[in-house]
Formats: C-alpha cells, structure tokens, sequence
C-alpha cells in the first residue's frame, strides 16, 4: 500500500440500531466508532438498520460499511449478505463466519471437534407457535436436572450483552430462568462453571491472525459481567495481562486464535472464557462483532497491541477497503 493510498480519507457508514435488544449499546459503538474515525480525516456516516436503510446506503456509495452491530440480525450474517448483495465492502466476518459464531449450540459442536475445551450443554427449543407454557417448561427443567443438574447458567443461543442469561451458582428456580431466556429464543443450558471470567480478543493482520493479550474481567463481589456492569462506567475492570501463570495465559491465546480459525472469523473476534482456581479453562463463545463503547473489552486489549482506538477503526476500514478493492 502507498503513503498516498494510506492517506486517502474513505467515505464511511457506520450501521447501527436496528431492531436488536441491543440496539442502544450498537448506537453508542456507532458513536465511538464514528468519532473516532472523523478524527484521522475520514467521512463518516452513521447509518440507521432500518427500511430505509438500503436506500440511505445506495445513496451514499460508502467506500466501507462498518456494522456497528450487536445482536440478530447485525451479527448473525443477515446484515453481511445483505451488504454483499449491495456490494459494499465492510469491517469484519463474512456471512459464513458471523453465522457460525452467533449461534452458541453450532460454534460448541465445532469447537468440539477441533478439541477445544467447552462444557455439557443441552438446547432447549421452542415450539413451532413460539409458545412458552408450563408442560414445556417442566419438561425441560426435568431434562436439566438429569442430565447437567440444579447449578447451571441458562443463555439465549442468538444473543449478545449477557441479555437473556441467567445463572444459577447455588441451583435455583430454572423454570423462570428459562422463561426469561426463551423470551430471546432458543436457550442453551450448561453447567455453572466456578471462576474468573477472560477474555482474549484476536486481530488479523497481513501475517495471520495475532492475539491481544490476556484480559481478567473484575466485578464487585457476588456479581458477574452482566448486561448493567459490561456498559455502566466503573461497572468492571479491566486487568491487562490477566494475573494467570504464563503458560495459562499463552493457552488462552492459542485457544482464541484456534477459535477465531475454526469459526472462520475475518478481521476481528474475541473469545470468552471461565479459568477456574486450578486454572482449567472452559471456553465460553466468540464474539465476531466485539463492543466498541468506552467500557469495551476489545479496545483495551488492542490498546495493549499499540493501537489506539482511532488507529484501531482506521486499520479496520482500510483492511476492509484493501479487499473491496481486490474483488472490485
């Protein structure tokens, strides 16, 4: 790439909103997003997930989509066909890629037989009328307790931001967890895993994918990383390089690079994980469109990487660019 290529200012859509139960924390990446990238010169636009959507993108001819998205359809590899279909080049995992991190059942099964370490689970899905009464409930209950017992954590299987996850370290009433939950769709039940909660986001570059280093995530006690305490300042901290043995945090590194590969992730991704006291590690999810809000955990990590946030969008829209280019 040329110095007058690098210095080229893009015209860029920021996407976001939409109808997701994420919508508002997809408006405040948007706005970090967007400043950001104004302030190294480029032209941006933040572009609303609505039906007037593809008009507004028509119009523009945005050099690069950035999806600032969080949740169905953003994620899930709708918005990416989408903007294939319309020809845009944008930040982040293709339709295959986004598709197979979104749903937590299918990246398991993957994760499975690359022999990453993740834990029993089972799905409990809804009925075709989306109903959620009590035989179903009861049923399913019946089916958790025989088969992962009373301490587990229920997750909606489509969803981001902790919305819809329940856990249950002492047991509990299941029933209402999972009729939460399954307000958000299919849930998918494992069993409560004692420990600290990690993260390690991954960043391709032009030699391959690179790991940023390994964040502990750090609540008050007897909380977790929930929805409140992921967007709410001072909620959580963020300790960079996570205070685990040397080895147990190069694992982690290879597991998240090993985990962005198999769910063929592109740009960016950042995988989840429970270390327990002994230090075994459960990989939890990976995530093909990780926060960009003041309190995210993946500029942090890019930080430690010496990529401040401008330089982090600006490496995204530019790679992005690079390969609209290449296909044009």
């Amino acid at each position: 790439m040329s110095n007058n290529e690098a210095e080229q200012p893009l015209t860029i859509a920021v996407l976001m909103g939409g109808q997701s139960a994420e919508a508002e924390v997809s408006r405040n990446s948007a706005a970090q997003v967007a400043a950001a990238l104004d302030s190294v010169g480029h032209l941006c636009h933040r572009v609303e997930l609505d039906a007037d959507c593809a008009r507004s993108l028509l119009k523009l001819q945005p050099d690069v989509v950035f999806p600032a998205l969080h949740g169905p359809p953003g994620e899930d590899g709708t918005v990416q066909g989408f903007l294939e279909l319309l020809g845009f080049a944008y930040v982040g995992s293709g339709v295959h890629g986004s598709a197979l991190a979104m749903d937590k059942a299918v990246a398991k099964h993957i994760f499975r037989q690359r022999g990453l370490p993740v834990a029993d689970d089972l799905t409990v899905e809804l009925p075709a009328d989306g109903r959620i009464d009590n035989t179903l409930l009861a049923d399913a209950v019946t089916r958790v307790e025989a088969q992962l017992g009373p301490r587990v954590v229920i997750k909606p299987l489509n969803q981001g931001s902790a919305i819809g996850v329940t856990p249950l370290p002492n047991g509990g009433d299941i029933s209402a967890a999972l009729r939460d939950g399954l307000q958000y769709g299919p849930c998918l039940v494992e069993p409560y895993v004692m420990g600290r909660e990690i993260t390690v986001g991954v960043l391709d570059t032009d030699q391959g994918p690179v790991p940023h280093p390994v964040i502990e995530i750090v609540t008050a006690s007897e909380e977790w990383y929930d929805y409140t305490n992921r967007y709410a300042e001072g909620g959580s901290q963020h300790v960079i390089p996570a205070p685990l043995p040397d080895e147990v945090n190069q694992q982690l590194q290879s597991i998240a690079l090993e985990a962005h590969r198999a769910l063929d992730q592109r740009d960016l991704s950042r995988a989840d994980f429970i270390v327990t006291d002994d230090d075994n590690i459960t990989l939890l999810e990976v995530n093909s469109l990780p926060g960009m809000t003041p309190t995210s955990l993946y500029p942090d990590g890019a930080a430690h990487l010496g990529y401040s946030f401008a330089q982090l969008t600006d490496y995204l829209v530019r790679r992005a660019y690079r390969r609209g280019q290449a296909v044009s």
